[in-house]
C-alpha cells in the first residue's frame, strides 16, 4: 500500500519507518530541509532503541524515502498519515494550526481517493475540521479516520509492532478495511483492531493517558505517606498491584512525571472539559500533585545537605524517563534549576540526553561522559531516571557522611541496588577496594528508620520489571 506520512518527528518517523518494515511503500514529508537531509544520510533527529537500523533498512530497500514536499507525498499516496505536532497553546489547549495546514495542502493535491488518518493526538471535533479544511479545496471524494497512537518512548518500536490494541475511529466501512488492511500484519496474534466512531477514537487517547497520569500522581503521593508513617511503598505496591482490578502497571513512585505526553493532554483534558463546563476536579488535583512530587528530589537534599550554596551535587539521569533522550517536561530540569538558583554547582550525567539537555541548560552545568565521572568532588548525588545501569551501580564511597539522594523514575521503584546494599557486598576481583566511609543512602520515599536495612533476598533478588 502506498503511505504518506506527513511529519518526521517522534511518531510519524515510527509510524513511517514501522509501515515500512511490513512492506508499504512509504514516503515521510516534512519541512524542515535540514531534518530531511539528515535523515536521507540515516542520521536521526531522536533516540529510540531499534528504530535507526529499521530506517536504514527500508531506506536501503527503497520502501522508505524522504522529502521536503507535502504535496508530492499526497500525490504519490493512498493513505495519508497527519503526524505533526500538537503543542500546548497558552491556556493548555491542543495548538492544532499544524494539523489544519497540513489538511489545506492535502486538498490541494488531492488528485484521487485517499483517506486520511489523524495520528496526531487532538481533542474531539478535531477530524471534522480536518474534513472542513480538505473539502473547502476540493471536489474529490475522501475519508477521514483518526487513529491515535499509544507509543511509550523507549519502547515505540515495539509497541507499533505488537500493540495492544489499535484504535481506529472511521467515518464510513470503507475507510474501516483500508485500515484494517494496513494494520493487519500487526493484529495477528489476536491484539484487538477497535473500531469505533471517530469522536470517540480521539477521546480514548486522552482518557487513557489521564488515567495512567492519575495513577502516577495517586501512588507519589501514597509513597510520601508511607515514609511519615514509617511504612515501605515497595511492598505498599506489591500489596495493591495484586488485586487484579487494580494491576502493577504504573504503580512506582518517583520524581513525577514528563514527557511530551501526559504533560500536554492532562492540561488539554482540562481545557476540553472547561470549554463544556464539565468538572473534572481530579484532573486539577493529579496535575497539582505531579507539579509538587517534582519537587521532591531538591527537599530532600536540601533537607539533609543542609545550604547548597557552593555544594557540588551530581546528577543521573536528565530525560524524562529512560531509554530515550526526551527531556521535555522532565523532572531532572526542574530539579537542576532549583539546585542552581539555591547557588549549586551541578554534574550530570545521561547515557542519551546529554545534547537535549545541553539545549535547555547551557554552560550553567559539567557535563560528565561517564556516570562516575559526575561523582567527582560531589557532596551528594540525585538518581532521576530507571536506568537499569543506574539501578545496579554501585555508588563509590564518598568523603565522611556525603548522603547520596536518589530518585527513580515513575516507571520503577525506588532503590539504588535492587540486589543489596554493595557495602555489604564483597567487591568484583579486577576492582579495587573503595576507600574511606560509608555514604548515608537515603530514598526519596523510604523512612528513615529503613535507611540502611537490607531488603529481603526475595525481594533485592527479583527483577524489576513492567508488565
Amino acid at each position: 500500500m502506498k503511505v504518506a506520512v506527513v511529519g518526521t518527528g517522534y511518531v510519524g518517523l515510527v509510524v513511517g519507518a514501522c509501515l515500512a518494515e511490513t512492506g508499504n511503500d512509504v514516503i515521510c514529508a516534512d519541512v524542515d530541509a535540514a531534518k530531511v537531509g539528515s535523515l536521507k544520510q540515516n542520521k536521526l533527529p531522536i533516540y529510540e532503541p531499534g528504530l535507526e537500523p529499521m530506517v536504514v533498512r527500508n531506506q536501503r530497500d527503497g520502501r522508505l524515502t524522504f522529502t521536503t514536499s507535502v504535496g508530492e507525498a499526497v500525490e504519490r499516496s493512498e493513505v495519508v498519515f497527519i503526524a505533526v505536532g500538537t503543542p500546548p497553546d497558552e491556556d493548555g489547549s491542543a495548538d492544532l494550526q499544524h494539523v489544519l495546514a497540513v489538511a489545506g495542502t492535502i486538498g490541494e493535491h488531492m488528485n484521487g481517493p485517499k483517506l486520511v488518518v489523524t495520528k496526531s493526538t487532538v481533542p474531539v471535533g478535531t477530524a471534522e475540521r480536518v474534513r472542513a479544511e480538505i473539502a473547502q479545496r476540493t471536489r474529490t471524494p475522501f475519508h477521514v479516520c483518526s487513529n491515535p497512537e499509544f507509543l511509550k518512548e523507549g519502547a515505540a518500536v515495539e509497541d507499533f509492532m505488537k500493540p495492544d490494541r489499535v484504535v481506529v475511529g472511521v467515518d464510513s466501512d470503507e475507510a474501516a478495511k483500508v485500515i484494517e488492511e494496513l494494520y493487519a500484519p500487526f493484529v495477528r496474534t489476536g491484539n484487538p483492531l477497535i473500531v469505533m466512531d471517530i469522536p470517540s477514537a480521539e477521546m480514548t487517547k486522552y482518557a487513557a493517558n489521564a488515567m495512567l497520569a492519575t495513577r502516577i500522581s495517586f501512588m507519589n503521593q501514597i509513597a510520601r505517606l508511607c515514609e511519615a508513617v514509617g511504612a515501605s511503598v515497595t511492598h505498599v505496591r506489591r500489596g495493591i498491584g495484586s488485586d487484579r482490578r487494580i494491576g502493577p502497571a504504573f504503580l512506582f513512585p518517583g520524581p513525577g512525571y514528563g514527557g511530551s505526553c501526559f504533560p500536554k493532554d492532562v492540561k488539554a483534558l482540562i481545557r476540553t472539559a472547561a470549554d463544556r463546563s464539565v468538572p473534572v476536579d481530579i484532573l486539577d488535583a493529579v496535575e497539582k500533585a505531579n507539579e509538587a512530587q517534582k519537587q521532591v528530589l531538591f527537599e530532600k537534599l536540601q533537607r539533609h545537605v543542609g545550604d547548597l550554596h557552593q555544594r557540588t551535587i551530581a546528577v543521573w539521569g536528565l530525560a524524562f524517563k529512560a531509554e530515550t533522550d526526551d527531556v521535555r517536561e522532565s523532572p531532572a530540569l526542574v530539579l537542576i534549576e532549583a539546585l542552581l538558583c539555591a547557588g549549586a554547582k551541578v554534574q550530570v550525567h545521561d547515557p542519551a540526553a546529554m545534547k537535549s539537555a545541553a539545549r535547555h541548560l547551557g554552560s550553567r552545568v559539567t557535563y560528565a561522559e561517564h556516570a562516575y565521572d559526575a561523582l567527582d568532588g560531589a557532596d551528594a548525588a540525585a538518581g532521576s531516571d530507571a536506568r537499569p545501569r543506574n539501578r545496579r551501580r554501585r555508588v563509590p564511597r564518598v568523603p565522611p557522611v556525603r548522603p547520596v539522594a536518589c530518585g527513580r523514575s515513575h516507571r520503577r521503584g525506588y532503590g539504588q541496588f535492587p540486589h543489596g546494599d554493595p557495602r555489604q557486598r564483597r567487591a568484583p576481583r579486577r576492582q579495587r577496594p573503595l576507600q574511606g566511609p560509608a555514604p548515608r543512602r537515603l530514598d526519596v520515599h523510604r523512612s528513615p528508620r529503613a535507611v540502611g536495612r537490607r531488603p529481603p533476598l526475595r525481594e533485592s533478588g527479583e527483577p524489576d520489571r513492567l508488565s
